[in-house]
């Protein structure tokens, strides 16, 4: 009898323990999430904006002034015809804050697809395209993982019908693919005109004029991705790898690299904005984490940085045959 006692004692304190073990990795270094969600919340809970749970590059995002920011030297390498790479580093003054996954494509060997799908992360995106050497995030999506802007995959329209697009749109046809400023009052139908993959997205980062179009400055940060169009039609996707900017700062930011950008376009920010490169035997994966919202030194953080994503909505691109 007393053995079995004995057994129960070190058997509870065994189950204790281990319920203390769980609930400080939960904290420590799952940033509260798991504890908020079993508790009852949805998302993750508020947390200062110094909070160590959050990414240095957050908290340095979010002092008072923030950092100044310039590219560091990249280098595009080729690595299939019309498919080109980099990394271009974030410098402040003292240390690399933040890292942009660049892909440039010449649509003339490449064609785009807009293309969704409820349900899948990166690697599942991957696992269904096999032959895609690019997939990234897309436009804006809607609680029902549909698209929340006008969009057209594989010829079938989606999204709204009516919308007031005041941005961008990327289309895509058999023939090519842009990016194109909506801002000079042309309306989306137009744009879309032919197209056998389109989305409307916002802001744009860089108009036709050569200037920032983000209207209004946010502290709201994430890690974000952008498609744009440079002097020779190439069309340029980037992913940053940590949630440094906010959209002001990143139209800021790209408008002093060296990228040669006539247009951009943000697409849809936070855990969604993933990265799949896998071309001329390089196979790169990003997989985002972060978006946060502040507010009087709290921040608010949307998703759990926990794993992959959901991306109902992508932007693909394959090799022509």
């Amino acid at each position: 009898m007393r053995q079995r006692a004995g057994f129960i004692r070190r058997w509870m304190i065994w189950t204790a323990a281990g319920i203390g073990a769980f609930l400080a990795f939960a904290y420590l270094y799952a940033g509260g999430f798991v504890l908020h969600v079993l508790l009852g919340g949805q998302g993750w809970p508020e947390v200062s904006t110094t909070d160590f749970r959050l990414s240095h590059a957050m908290r340095r995002a979010w002092e008072t002034p923030a950092p100044a920011v310039i590219p560091g030297a990249f280098t595009w390498e080729t690595v299939a015809t019309g498919y080109e790479i980099a990394e271009m580093p974030v410098l402040t003054d003292v240390e690399e804050i933040d890292r942009f996954y660049l892909v440039r494509i010449d649509p003339a060997h490449y064609q785009f697809e807009a293309l969704t799908q409820p349900g899948r992360s990166i690697s599942q995106w991957e696992r269904a395209l096999p032959d895609a050497a690019l997939i990234v995030n897309g436009s804006f999506f809607g609680p029902d993982n549909a698209p929340d802007t006008p969009f057209i995959s594989n010829g079938k329209a989606m999204g709204p019908g009516k919308y007031d697009a005041q941005a961008g749109a990327f289309v895509a046809d058999a023939s090519g693919a842009s990016v194109i400023d909506l801002t000079d009052g042309r309306g989306w139908e137009t744009a879309f005109t032919g197209a056998e993959n389109a989305m409307v997205a916002y802001p744009l980062l860089i108009g036709e004029d050569g200037a920032s179009h983000v209207a209004r400055s946010t502290r709201w940060l994430s890690n974000r991705t952008f498609v744009g169009r440079d002097s020779d039609g190439r069309i340029i996707i980037g992913s940053t790898r940590e949630a440094f900017f906010s959209l002001e700062r990143l139209a800021e930011f790209l408008l002093a690299a060296p990228l040669d950008l006539k247009v951009a376009l943000n697409l849809d920010g936070g855990p969604v904005a993933c990265q799949s490169v896998r071309a001329g035997g390089v196979h790169r994966v990003h997989v985002a984490r972060w978006e946060a919202q502040e507010e009087n030194g709290r921040a608010k953080l949307i998703y759990a940085p926990l794993g992959e994503s959901e991306m109902p909505i992508v932007l693909v691109a394959r090799r022509k045959t």
